[in-house]
């Protein structure tokens, strides 16, 4: 799919080589107006190469430029060689596209209370609600339908798209980007069984923490705490339709994906990454630089720097060994019993002979 660019103003090859800190390889006075990918790409545009393995996709590329990690063998396309081509062609897509920006100030139809303090050059769309003794920083955008409880307090540099809340007393650091239907702070699931056996709702008193520089996709719920709280440390990414538990802690620079649930109490360290669909059965801690594959469940500690798969999980490279097995066990159960049978057979004979 063609990325979508705003910009009306081409900027000249070199600039962008200049902006981005790469090595110029070709002309420098190309005007490039937008990025694409390697197959969308047009004849004024800029792609990249991350993955050597696409190398062979570039001779058929109709793109003007590209940002590749080594000089191409070809004169065409030009090249910008970055050291880490992704993340460039990232900061270029910045320079093309900056999502719409609303006009600072208060609109008509939002609610803010007399008791909350907005920082200068808050943006509150219609139909935005802003609680008692809310405090928020500067330049904040609260899309419409977005509403803050009493008693929150954030950072500077905040974003919430529409239909994000942000429960009652809940802290947010600086920087912080909440896509559309986040809920933080929403009751953990905490009830008492009764001698009558019904459900006795456990009050949650504890507060959500997010800190500076996290991102939360759409639809993804962070439960506040029992007591205490539950945390999303600096830097954690986490994507739709993901469950933290109450009193759970996102490690730095989490990624955590899709469909992803962890329960009650769980602790991720630093680095960790937890692919789609990954079930924490919590009260557990997984530990720095962790990976954690697709579809994994997780019943246990996981020790730093493992790579697991599997439900239950283990050592991926053991697992990786198992579902190879996996497809032959019939025939494996097969050659068993006919072993077994012939087992039987030979020691019948070597019975009747004695």
């Amino acid at each position: 799919m063609k990325l979508n660019t705003m910009t009306t103003v081409p900027i000249p090859l070199r600039d962008l080589a200049s902006k981005l800190g790469c090595e110029l390889k070709g002309d420098g006075d190309i005007a490039i107006t937008g990025v694409a990918g390697m197959e969308q790409a047009g004849p004024t545009e800029l792609t990249f190469l991350a993955n050597p393995k696409y190398a062979p996709k570039v001779k058929h590329s109709r793109a003007a430029a590209i940002l590749i990690s080594e000089p191409l063998q070809q004169s065409s396309p030009a090249s910008l060689v970055s050291a880490n081509p992704y993340h460039d062609f990232a900061r270029a897509l910045a320079l093309f596209y900056q999502p719409p920006r609303p006009k600072p100030g208060v609109h008509p139809q939002a609610s803010v209370a007399h008791t909350a303090r907005i920082g200068e050059g808050a943006s509150i769309g219609p139909f935005a609600v802003v609680g008692e003794h809310v405090r928020i920083g500067r330049n904040a955008i609260l899309h419409p339908h977005v509403v803050i409880y009493e008693g929150a307090e954030i950072g500077d540099d905040f974003l919430a798209h529409s239909h994000s809340a942000v429960r009652e007393y809940c802290r947010i650091g600086h920087r912080v980007i909440l896509q559309n239907g986040v809920v933080v702070g929403g009751d953990g699931y905490g009830f008492a069984k009764t001698s009558e056996g019904t459900h006795f709702k456990i009050v949650q008193s504890g507060i959500t923490v997010i800190e500076d520089d996290v991102e939360i996709q759409t639809l993804t719920s962070v439960d506040r705490a029992t007591v205490g709280e539950t945390r999303v440390k600096r830097g954690a990414k986490i994507d739709s339709l993901v469950q933290i538990g109450h009193a759970s802690v996102v490690g730095e620079d989490n990624i955590i994906c899709a469909q992803t649930g962890l329960a009650g109490s769980s602790v991720l360290g630093k680095n960790v990454l937890l692919a789609g669909q990954v079930g924490i059965s919590g009260h557990l801690t997984i530990h720095d630089n962790a990976i954690v594959y697709a579809q994994s469940g997780i019943g246990g500690d996981i020790e730093e720097g493992a790579i697991m798969s599997g439900s239950p999980a283990f050592d991926s490279r053991d697992w990786l060994r198992a579902i190879t097995a996996f497809p032959k066990l019939p025939d494996l159960i097969k050659t068993v019993r006919q072993l077994e049978k012939r087992i039987q057979q030979l020691e019948g004979a070597q019975a009747s002979s004695q």
